[in-house]
């Protein structure tokens, strides 16, 4: 009875979706992206992995997710869930008032963030999961307990090879999972995992004088407008020219519904920028495409997607080390600069987009430099 439950696989045929089988090799694994169609292979990447049997005449399918290690271990598990009730052991269903499988209750919860979250949210919390039911052997949500929680910690450090900051942002979300199945209390506040909350790091104004001096003049205005907005890439990606308020000189991040985009926790935000770069946003807009409302486009009015990849093309000019350069070290700048220029925290953390004020106060760094030093040594020789 057990070998009746098989994995399909629902994708797209003429437009429609379809159940269709999966090809199952001689150890038990299938093919990832080849289904059986009117008895012929064809391949299909897309698509989502769902359980199915029979119970009597009813056909009963449930979904386990879109990676292909999580759907064998779900069939697995059914497999034996249905054995032990052959021989009289009691398996609560996800029907029927009982507590929902692992893999039924993490397809709900993703298909719940892709209706309401962004593609690179939901693309953290499915790997996270996914994880998450490597390591965790339970069959039913209800049944897990506080054991399976550090055994899922230890699993990322010891097996996935993952960084401190990576365990506790996924051992975060699998933490959301579970509250949003209502499920709590698992574990206190000394077992979550622990990482060393490094600080900020922000560019010397030497690195900066010589990345600008390597930059043709729009790979200049691109850098600038990071550094002097404090900008998110993708907030940089998304500007639309009625974003840039030339009589008050200032940049807004604003919701874009035609390109399906939203800024981060859904705040629109304004931000004063300087004189140079409203100089050469102004210069930029006049040879502009006027049928393009993005202000960095790419061919076709896209968003530019490779601010990164060519940073990392002017620093290769330079005798800087690459390794040194990324964008959100640009953004980390700004708010450091206006910090210690006497801006007051609650101003840099509207303009940064901040929820908190504790993630600003971390770009509170201490003041560096000749000028401190001659402070320093200036306060020291009053005492002596």
């Amino acid at each position: 009875m057990n070998k009746t439950v098989a994995i399909l696989k629902r994708v797209l045929i003429e437009g429609m979706p379809k159940y269709c089988p999966t090809i199952e090799t001689s150890n038990g694994k299938i093919r990832a992206d080849v289904v059986l169609v009117k008895g012929h292979e064809e391949r299909h990447p897309e698509g989502s992995f769902y359980l199915s049997w029979y119970d009597g005449p009813k056909q009963i399918r449930i979904a386990v997710g879109k990676e292909v290690s999580g759907a064998l271990i779900a069939r697995d598990r059914k497999r034996a869930e249905r054995g032990a009730k052959n021989h009289g052991v009691e398996i609560v269903e996800k029907n029927g008032g009982g507590s929902p499988s692992l893999a039924y209750a993490v397809e709900q919860f993703l298909e719940e963030t892709k209706l309401t979250g962004k593609p690179k949210t939901l693309s953290a919390y499915r790997t996270a999961l996914g994880y998450f039911q490597e390591s965790c052997h339970k069959v039913n949500i209800a049944d897990i307990e506080r054991r399976d929680l550090l055994k899922f910690s230890a699993f990322l450090r010891d097996e996935k090879d993952q960084a401190p900051r990576s365990v506790y942002n996924k051992f975060e979300i699998v933490m959301a999972f579970l509250k949003s199945n209502k499920i709590r209390g698992l574990v206190g506040k000394n077992d979550w995992p622990r990482y060393t909350e490094e600080e900020p790091e922000t560019y010397e104004q030497e690195e900066l004088d010589t990345l600008f001096a390597a930059c043709d003049s729009q790979e200049k205005l691109w850098y600038e407008f990071f550094l002097m907005t404090g900008m998110r890439e993708q907030e940089a990606m998304y500007t639309y020219w009625t974003d840039i308020n030339i009589a008050h000189a200032t940049v807004r991040v604003t919701h874009k519904p035609d390109r399906g985009w939203t800024p981060k926790q859904y705040k629109e935000r304004e931000i004063p920028i300087p004189e140079s770069l409203l100089q050469s946003l102004k210069t930029l807009k006049v040879n502009a495409n006027k049928t393009c409302n993005l202000v960095f486009p790419t061919t076709g009015c896209k968003p530019k997607l490779d601010f990164l990849d060519c940073l990392k093309a002017v620093v290769k000019r330079t005798e800087l080390d690459e390794s040194n350069f990324w964008l959100h070290k640009f953004r980390a700048t700004f708010a450091t600069r206006h910090l210690q220029s006497g801006i007051d925290l609650r101003t840099v953390q509207s303009w940064l987009g901040h929820s908190d004020l504790e993630s600003t106060l971390r770009y509170l760094k201490p003041a560096r430099g000749a000028g401190m030093r001659d402070k320093v040594n200036l306060t020291w020789g009053a005492q002596q």
